[in-house]
């Protein structure tokens, strides 16, 4: 896939947020971002440069990345109950980057 539809596909995802973020459905905005976009633009480039083994290893590291999305939407919860938006969002960024880091610490030891 060329650079430019992977571009032209965010903004579309970007896009569709923003309509429904408007609508009086506006939660359904937080499933958008997790359509597996961008996922199957990486699980096809992993299969087609390394192959199918790769690509499964690939799909179970991803099951494994649900828990820093946890993380984050549950400190995200709990944070706003105490700071304004733009600090509890920037601490929910820090507690999925700690997570994320973790996970990956540990993924790269066990496998």
């Amino acid at each position: 896939m060329g650079l430019l539809l992977k571009a032209t596909l965010g903004a579309l995802i970007v896009v569709l947020i923003a309509l429904l973020s408007r609508t009086k459905n506006y939660y359904i905005a937080g499933l958008i971002p997790l359509f597996p976009t961008f996922a199957l633009i990486a699980h096809y480039i992993v299969a087609t440069e390394r192959g199918v083994e790769a690509l499964r290893t690939t799909i179970i590291f991803g099951m494994w990345s649900i828990i820093p999305y946890f993380i984050y939407l549950a400190s995200l919860w709990f944070f706003t109950g105490m700071m304004r938006v733009p600090f509890a969002l920037i601490a929910a960024v820090g507690c999925w980057s700690i997570s994320a880091w973790l996970l990956i610490l540990c993924w790269t030891r066990l496998h």
